[in-house]
């Protein structure tokens, strides 16, 4: 055993994946969270790690060799004042990765507002798939892998490099850690009103880590984006690629679709030889989510046929438009969506493949951002693919949804009730119809509310 390593916040996604890694290998990893639940306490406790609920002192008896401090984590907690009284050693988790597990790897980190944690699992299975073995570390559960993360059985490791700042002692962006040979920027827009003033403070994050992308790495970034171009333009010392859809697209890469729901797409390679790909996804975020893994899996040594036969065969990330089931020929999905453009692309992408079933979306806007207001000029417009809307009116945020309903393109509606909601929605729905729950939190566990409810009318 290699020591001893406590973590606060332990079941959020990036701090859990942190955990399943030091345990292989070779720590003795234990955890405190405000609430221990599945999925992360069910992968955690398989992997043979302690879970303690709440933050007591008591948590760090015996003596811990060291604790990784989460980025929820705020002066004021029991926990966190107790460490720094008694002086423990501790660290953040993206310090934590870069000195334990990044050391001598070729990392390849995905960043961007939207698609790091789709981008970031197709990547890391294009690599799996060529036979390359890579470690990775993703903020979700890749259906590929099961887990989130893995320290892998070779010098290729895939980290999804998120501008979140690191920890309560150290406001730096998480990605600027990782120390990256391939940086992929999916996009870049205003997000995180949290911890971020405007858009400025976020590109000089970013202008962070690609100072960090050595001469002779890759950065990946979608075309014509003109923030990420802005952010280059501070200064670059890598080359570039750039990946764009559309025929007349003058991207590096370019992919042109073959299907309007994205289901179908023809990639040129560098401006070579194209191949086609069919696959189970659909939206034309998905392709650009795509084109990226397919670059960056290219600068590794992936060849084009190689990684065209790793997407048919990728089968998604939980709770990124994951089909929870099919009662009664409803289908009802669950979608991590958190800022208006994942909202409307996802949207975009359910509405080509709906045919003539409606789109029904359930939205709870939860992130930060969103709660605080920031993003309200927006959100109506996002939904506008959908065929009727349901806002969640959540407890403690200060403005109403109904500004949002009042200027909705679709039929809208606000409920604070999830119970009421479900019944709403069920009496509604019919044969055909796409129902999409949009939420980046638990949303009062209505995905399996609502899916019980459908299970039960079907079977009457």
């Amino acid at each position: 055993m290699k020591g001893h390593i406590h973590i606060l916040g332990i079941c959020g996604t990036f701090m859990g994946g942190i955990a399943l890694l030091a345990r292989e290998l070779g720590y003795r990893v234990t955890g405190s969270d405000a609430s221990v639940y599945p999925p992360m306490s069910t992968q955690l406790r398989a992997a043979g790690i302690d879970l303690m609920e709440g933050y007591s002192p008591e948590h760090l008896q015996p003596r811990p060799d060291c604790v990784v401090v989460g980025n929820a984590m705020t002066r004021g907690n029991p926990l966190v004042e107790y460490l720094l009284n008694t002086g423990l050693p501790y660290t953040s988790g993206p310090q934590w990765l870069a000195e334990h597990m990044l050391q001598g790897k070729w990392v390849l980190a995905v960043s961007g507002t939207h698609g790091k944690t789709t981008t970031s699992s197709m990547l890391a299975w294009i690599l799996e798939y060529a036979g390359m073995a890579p470690g990775f570390l993703i903020g979700g559960v890749p259906a590929n892998f099961g887990v989130s993360a893995r320290c892998g059985d070779s010098d290729f490791f895939v980290v999804e490099a998120d501008e979140y700042d690191t920890a309560f002692f150290d406001k730096r962006s998480k990605f600027v850690h990782y120390r990256p040979r391939t940086l992929t920027i999916n996009n870049l827009e205003f997000d995180h009103a949290d911890i971020f003033d405007n858009l400025a403070a976020i590109q000089r994050q970013f202008h962070h880590v690609v100072r960090c992308v050595p001469g002779e790495g890759l950065i990946v970034c979608r075309h014509a984006v003109q923030a990420i171009e802005d952010t280059l333009a501070m200064g670059c010392w890598t080359p570039t690629t750039s990946f764009g859809i559309g025929e007349n697209s003058t991207a590096d890469w370019s992919a042109q679709l073959l299907a309007e729901d994205g289901s179908a797409f023809r990639v040129a390679f560098g401006g070579g030889e194209a191949r086609d790909v069919y696959w189970s996804h659909c939206g034309r975020h998905n392709v650009e989510n795509a084109l990226a893994a397919l670059v960056a899996a290219r600068h590794a040594g992936v060849t084009p046929d190689v990684a065209v036969a790793a997407l048919e065969e990728f089968q998604g990330v939980k709770r990124r438009l994951e089909l929870l089931g099919r009662p009664g020929d409803v289908a009802l999905y669950d979608d991590f969506a958190h800022h208006p453009t994942a909202i409307a692309t996802t949207l975009q992408g359910l509405r080509a493949r709906a045919g003539s079933g409606r789109v029904i979306a359930l939205i709870e806007p939860r992130s930060n951002t969103m709660r605080m207001g920031e993003h309200r000029q927006q959100l109506a417009a996002a939904t506008a693919e959908a065929d009727s809307v349901y806002w969640f009116q959540p407890a403690g945020i200060d403005w109403s949804l109904e500004s949002v309903v009042a200027d909705s393109p679709v039929p809208a509606t606000v409920i604070d009730d999830v119970d009421a909601l479900v019944m709403r929605v069920a009496a509604e729905v019919v044969a055909g119809d796409q129902v999409v729950i949009m939420s980046n939190g638990g949303f009062g566990g209505i995905h399996q509310k609502l899916l019980n409810h459908l299970q039960d009318v079907a079977s009457l």
